[in-house]
């Protein structure tokens, strides 16, 4: 049987495959009690996101069928997510299947400022690496990413939205 651990490690994220919740940084730990009871914590990428079930069925699945009976997911909230959670495996897996990664997280003490218009990002291309792109919309194929165009050679592309 191998360690709930690494099993727990390998289940990737509904929404960008690309990626194990490990390497999304959601997964925060993984316990395995005296009588084998195995208690998994995941930090989703916001209260509200959608694929946190998903991401505890598999979870619970995949340990199940390493052998593992006695599985609980554990939801917590704190400290709150961030893009910076993910890894450098994690930020070369999106730009090679084509997604641009996120830059560093905007830092913030107090309430967080309210903008009318669209953030600011500085990126480039995950196709071409070219530095001139164009937001196409705020909101792409999921919550977390935004949709651009990169002028130079034209083809669309995600962007994992800093958090």
């Amino acid at each position: 049987m191998r360690a709930a651990a690494e099993v727990a490690a390998t289940v990737v994220d509904p929404e960008m495959p690309m990626l194990t919740l490990a390497d999304l940084g959601v997964l925060r730990s993984v316990d395995v009690g005296d009588s084998g009871e195995v208690v998994v914590t995941i930090t989703p990428t916001y209260s509200g996101c959608p694929a946190t079930a998903e991401m505890r069925a598999d979870l619970v699945r995949r340990l199940r069928a390493e052998g593992y009976d006695d599985v609980s997911v554990r939801i917590a909230l704190e400290p709150a997510w961030t893009t910076d959670w993910i890894t450098e495996q994690g930020r070369a897996a999106l730009v090679e299947a084509g997604v641009s990664p996120p830059g560093p997280a905007p830092r913030r003490s107090g309430p967080m400022p309210l903008r009318l218009g669209p953030p600011r990002r500085s990126l480039t291309c995950p196709r071409c690496g070219g530095p001139e792109v164009d937001l196409t919309s705020e909101f792409g194929p999921t919550a977390c990413t935004a949709l651009y165009r990169c002028a130079a050679c034209g083809e669309p592309f995600e962007h994992v939205k800093e958090i």
